[in-house]
Protein backbone atom coordinates (compact mmCIF):
# COMPACT_ATOMS: atom_id res chain seq x y z
CA UNK A 1 0.00 0.00 0.00
CA UNK A 2 1.91 3.30 -0.92
CA UNK A 3 1.00 6.29 1.20
CA UNK A 4 0.25 9.83 -0.49
CA UNK A 5 1.08 12.82 1.94
CA UNK A 6 -1.94 15.07 2.62
CA UNK A 7 -2.08 18.48 0.12
CA UNK A 8 -1.92 21.05 3.14
CA UNK A 9 1.51 19.10 4.07
CA UNK A 10 2.87 18.52 0.44
CA UNK A 11 2.41 22.24 0.11
CA UNK A 12 4.00 22.85 3.13
CA UNK A 13 6.97 20.84 2.53
CA UNK A 14 7.59 22.72 -0.42
CA UNK A 15 7.74 26.08 1.23
CA UNK A 16 9.87 25.30 3.54
CA UNK A 17 12.42 23.52 0.98
CA UNK A 18 11.78 27.41 -1.24
CA UNK A 19 12.45 28.96 2.14
CA UNK A 20 15.45 26.94 3.11
CA UNK A 21 17.22 27.71 -0.42
CA UNK A 22 16.49 31.15 -0.27
CA UNK A 23 18.04 31.68 3.02
CA UNK A 24 20.83 29.52 2.32
CA UNK A 25 21.72 32.03 -1.05
CA UNK A 26 21.22 34.79 0.84
CA UNK A 27 23.76 33.73 3.06
CA UNK A 28 26.47 33.03 0.31
CA UNK A 29 25.46 36.30 -1.28
CA UNK A 30 28.23 38.81 -1.57
CA UNK A 31 27.74 42.34 -0.10
CA UNK A 32 26.39 45.01 -2.05
CA UNK A 33 26.11 48.73 -1.80
CA UNK A 34 24.49 51.34 -3.42
CA UNK A 35 26.08 54.50 -4.00
CA UNK A 36 23.91 57.73 -2.76
CA UNK A 37 26.07 60.91 -2.78
CA UNK A 38 27.68 62.16 -4.98
CA UNK A 39 25.06 60.70 -7.76
CA UNK A 40 26.00 57.42 -9.60
CA UNK A 41 27.52 57.77 -12.98
CA UNK A 42 25.09 54.70 -13.74
CA UNK A 43 22.20 53.35 -12.97
CA UNK A 44 21.87 51.48 -9.84
CA UNK A 45 19.15 48.54 -8.90
CA UNK A 46 17.85 48.36 -5.66
CA UNK A 47 21.17 46.32 -4.27
CA UNK A 48 23.21 48.96 -6.18
CA UNK A 49 24.27 46.27 -8.73
CA UNK A 50 25.74 46.57 -11.37
CA UNK A 51 28.99 46.94 -9.21
CA UNK A 52 30.94 44.07 -9.68
CA UNK A 53 33.36 44.72 -12.57
CA UNK A 54 35.60 47.24 -12.59
CA UNK A 55 36.59 50.46 -12.17
CA UNK A 56 33.00 51.55 -12.13
CA UNK A 57 30.38 48.51 -12.36
CA UNK A 58 30.88 48.36 -15.60
CA UNK A 59 28.92 44.48 -16.70
CA UNK A 60 25.72 44.83 -17.85
CA UNK A 61 22.22 46.06 -16.28
CA UNK A 62 22.98 49.63 -15.64
CA UNK A 63 22.07 52.73 -17.67
CA UNK A 64 24.11 56.25 -17.94
CA UNK A 65 22.91 59.05 -15.82
CA UNK A 66 24.92 61.54 -17.44
CA UNK A 67 24.74 63.13 -13.85
CA UNK A 68 27.62 65.24 -13.35
CA UNK A 69 27.89 67.08 -9.84
CA UNK A 70 29.73 70.25 -9.34
CA UNK A 71 31.93 71.31 -6.54
CA UNK A 72 34.79 73.40 -6.06
CA UNK A 73 38.27 72.46 -6.08
CA UNK A 74 39.63 71.81 -2.27
CA UNK A 75 36.04 71.78 -0.86
CA UNK A 76 35.13 68.70 1.32
CA UNK A 77 32.19 66.80 -0.25
CA UNK A 78 30.05 63.95 1.38
CA UNK A 79 30.18 60.65 -0.48
CA UNK A 80 27.62 58.61 0.79
CA UNK A 81 26.83 54.80 0.48
CA UNK A 82 23.99 52.31 1.86
CA UNK A 83 25.43 48.91 2.78
CA UNK A 84 22.92 46.57 1.39
CA UNK A 85 24.08 43.22 2.07
CA UNK A 86 26.65 43.33 5.24
CA UNK A 87 30.16 41.51 4.50
CA UNK A 88 33.27 42.80 7.18
CA UNK A 89 35.51 45.01 5.14
CA UNK A 90 36.05 48.51 4.45
CA UNK A 91 35.79 51.09 1.38
CA UNK A 92 38.70 53.04 -0.50
CA UNK A 93 37.68 56.53 -2.48
CA UNK A 94 40.09 57.42 -5.48
CA UNK A 95 39.97 60.25 -8.50
CA UNK A 96 40.87 60.42 -11.77
CA UNK A 97 41.14 63.83 -13.61
CA UNK A 98 41.60 62.77 -17.44
CA UNK A 99 39.84 59.18 -17.20
CA UNK A 100 39.75 56.42 -15.57
CA UNK A 101 42.20 54.84 -16.79
CA UNK A 102 44.26 56.94 -14.21
CA UNK A 103 41.85 54.96 -11.36
CA UNK A 104 45.04 52.98 -8.79
CA UNK A 105 44.48 49.64 -9.53
CA UNK A 106 42.81 47.55 -7.14
CA UNK A 107 45.37 46.63 -3.62
CA UNK A 108 46.90 43.25 -3.42
CA UNK A 109 44.81 40.39 -2.01
CA UNK A 110 46.51 37.79 1.10
CA UNK A 111 44.54 35.28 1.07
CA UNK A 112 43.42 34.56 4.79
CA UNK A 113 40.42 31.75 5.49
CA UNK A 114 38.77 32.43 2.11
CA UNK A 115 40.50 34.03 -1.05
CA UNK A 116 39.66 37.40 0.16
CA UNK A 117 41.63 38.20 3.22
CA UNK A 118 42.95 41.13 3.65
CA UNK A 119 44.29 44.20 1.76
CA UNK A 120 46.69 46.83 2.26
CA UNK A 121 45.29 50.17 3.70
CA UNK A 122 47.46 53.44 3.14
CA UNK A 123 47.63 55.69 6.07
CA UNK A 124 48.60 58.80 4.28
CA UNK A 125 46.94 58.49 0.80
CA UNK A 126 48.76 59.44 -2.00
CA UNK A 127 46.65 61.25 -5.03
CA UNK A 128 44.77 59.87 -7.04
CA UNK A 129 43.79 58.33 -3.61
CA UNK A 130 41.79 60.78 -1.45
CA UNK A 131 40.70 58.24 1.41
CA UNK A 132 41.53 54.85 2.27
CA UNK A 133 40.61 52.33 5.04
CA UNK A 134 37.09 54.03 5.01
CA UNK A 135 34.16 52.63 7.07
CA UNK A 136 35.86 49.52 8.03
CA UNK A 137 33.41 47.34 9.67
CA UNK A 138 32.93 43.76 11.14
CA UNK A 139 28.95 44.48 11.73
CA UNK A 140 26.08 45.40 9.75
CA UNK A 141 25.78 48.85 9.47
CA UNK A 142 22.34 50.64 10.91
CA UNK A 143 21.28 52.57 7.63
CA UNK A 144 23.22 54.23 5.07
CA UNK A 145 26.95 56.23 6.30
CA UNK A 146 28.47 59.49 5.42
CA UNK A 147 32.12 60.21 4.73
CA UNK A 148 34.00 63.58 4.32
CA UNK A 149 36.42 63.65 1.85
CA UNK A 150 38.66 66.96 0.64
CA UNK A 151 39.08 67.53 -2.83
CA UNK A 152 42.14 68.37 -4.24
CA UNK A 153 43.06 72.25 -4.38
CA UNK A 154 45.15 72.43 -7.24
CA UNK A 155 42.91 69.90 -9.58
CA UNK A 156 40.12 70.94 -12.45
CA UNK A 157 38.05 69.00 -14.37
CA UNK A 158 34.50 69.45 -16.51
CA UNK A 159 33.73 65.54 -15.91
CA UNK A 160 36.31 63.45 -13.21
CA UNK A 161 35.94 60.39 -12.13
CA UNK A 162 35.08 59.86 -8.18
CA UNK A 163 35.24 56.13 -7.68
CA UNK A 164 34.06 54.04 -4.42
CA UNK A 165 35.48 50.58 -3.81
CA UNK A 166 34.33 48.33 -1.20
CA UNK A 167 36.96 45.02 -0.36
CA UNK A 168 35.13 42.38 1.15
CA UNK A 169 37.30 40.28 3.58
CA UNK A 170 36.40 36.21 4.65
CA UNK A 171 34.39 36.35 1.25
CA UNK A 172 34.85 34.27 -1.85
CA UNK A 173 35.90 35.24 -5.04
CA UNK A 174 33.26 37.20 -7.36
CA UNK A 175 33.10 36.48 -11.01
CA UNK A 176 33.59 38.95 -12.26
CA UNK A 177 34.80 41.62 -9.18
CA UNK A 178 37.30 39.27 -7.17
CA UNK A 179 37.04 41.00 -3.62
CA UNK A 180 35.90 44.02 -4.24
CA UNK A 181 32.57 46.10 -5.16
CA UNK A 182 32.81 49.18 -7.54
CA UNK A 183 30.59 51.99 -7.57
CA UNK A 184 31.68 55.38 -9.55
CA UNK A 185 29.84 59.59 -9.82
CA UNK A 186 31.45 61.74 -12.52
CA UNK A 187 32.36 65.35 -11.44
CA UNK A 188 32.67 68.83 -12.14
CA UNK A 189 35.86 70.42 -10.44
CA UNK A 190 36.04 73.97 -10.88
CA UNK A 191 38.36 76.92 -9.19
CA UNK A 192 35.46 79.43 -8.49
CA UNK A 193 32.72 78.68 -5.95
CA UNK A 194 30.09 76.65 -7.31
CA UNK A 195 26.85 77.76 -6.65
CA UNK A 196 24.29 74.38 -5.29
CA UNK A 197 27.83 73.07 -4.81
CA UNK A 198 26.67 69.03 -4.64
CA UNK A 199 23.89 69.76 -6.99
CA UNK A 200 23.64 67.02 -9.98
CA UNK A 201 22.95 68.53 -12.90
CA UNK A 202 23.68 66.55 -16.77
CA UNK A 203 26.23 66.91 -18.74
CA UNK A 204 24.95 69.90 -20.78
CA UNK A 205 24.93 71.77 -17.43
CA UNK A 206 20.92 71.59 -16.44
CA UNK A 207 19.14 70.00 -13.53
CA UNK A 208 18.23 65.99 -14.49
CA UNK A 209 14.90 66.23 -16.23
CA UNK A 210 15.24 69.94 -17.30
CA UNK A 211 15.17 68.95 -20.63
CA UNK A 212 11.96 69.78 -21.92
CA UNK A 213 11.56 66.63 -22.64
CA UNK A 214 8.64 65.91 -20.01
CA UNK A 215 10.81 64.47 -17.95
CA UNK A 216 10.84 64.75 -14.16
CA UNK A 217 11.99 68.30 -12.71
CA UNK A 218 10.86 69.61 -16.31
CA UNK A 219 8.55 73.16 -15.70
CA UNK A 220 5.13 72.28 -16.91
CA UNK A 221 3.78 74.81 -19.97
CA UNK A 222 0.41 75.91 -19.59
CA UNK A 223 -1.87 75.13 -22.90
CA UNK A 224 -1.37 77.44 -24.94
CA UNK A 225 2.16 76.55 -24.99
CA UNK A 226 3.80 79.03 -22.81
CA UNK A 227 5.81 77.82 -20.00
CA UNK A 228 4.10 81.32 -18.01
CA UNK A 229 1.32 81.67 -15.83
CA UNK A 230 -1.31 84.45 -16.48
CA UNK A 231 -2.57 86.37 -13.20
CA UNK A 232 -6.48 85.89 -12.97
CA UNK A 233 -8.63 88.65 -13.11
CA UNK A 234 -10.11 89.65 -9.75
CA UNK A 235 -13.59 91.21 -9.40
CA UNK A 236 -13.85 94.66 -8.16
CA UNK A 237 -14.30 95.40 -4.47
CA UNK A 238 -17.95 95.02 -3.81
CA UNK A 239 -18.74 92.65 -6.38
CA UNK A 240 -19.45 89.30 -4.32
CA UNK A 241 -22.05 91.27 -1.75
CA UNK A 242 -24.08 93.20 -4.65
CA UNK A 243 -24.49 90.29 -5.72
CA UNK A 244 -25.47 88.61 -2.74
CA UNK A 245 -27.97 91.77 -2.57
CA UNK A 246 -29.50 91.21 -5.74
CA UNK A 247 -30.16 87.62 -4.99
CA UNK A 248 -32.00 88.59 -1.67
CA UNK A 249 -33.72 91.01 -3.40
CA UNK A 250 -35.13 88.58 -6.53
CA UNK A 251 -36.43 86.39 -3.96
CA UNK A 252 -38.37 88.77 -1.80
CA UNK A 253 -39.50 89.87 -5.08
CA UNK A 254 -40.93 86.21 -6.01
CA UNK A 255 -42.12 85.43 -2.87
CA UNK A 256 -44.74 88.98 -2.52
CA UNK A 257 -45.64 88.32 -6.24
CA UNK A 258 -46.46 84.66 -4.92
CA UNK A 259 -48.71 86.35 -2.04
CA UNK A 260 -50.50 88.59 -3.92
Amino acid sequence: MTYSAPMSFRRFSASATLLASVLVASSNAGAHFVLQSPPSWSSQDALGSPQKLGPCGDEAGGTPTSIVTAYQAGSTIDVTIDEKIFHPGHYRIALAVNDRSELPAEPPVTAGSTACGSVPIASSPVFPVLADGVLVHTTAFSGPQTVKVTLPANVTCTKCTLQVIEFMSNHPLNNPGGCFYHHCADLSIQTTPVLDAGRPVDEAGAPPGDGGDGGAGDVPASQDGCSCSVPRTSAPPGGAALAALAAVLAFAVRRRRARA
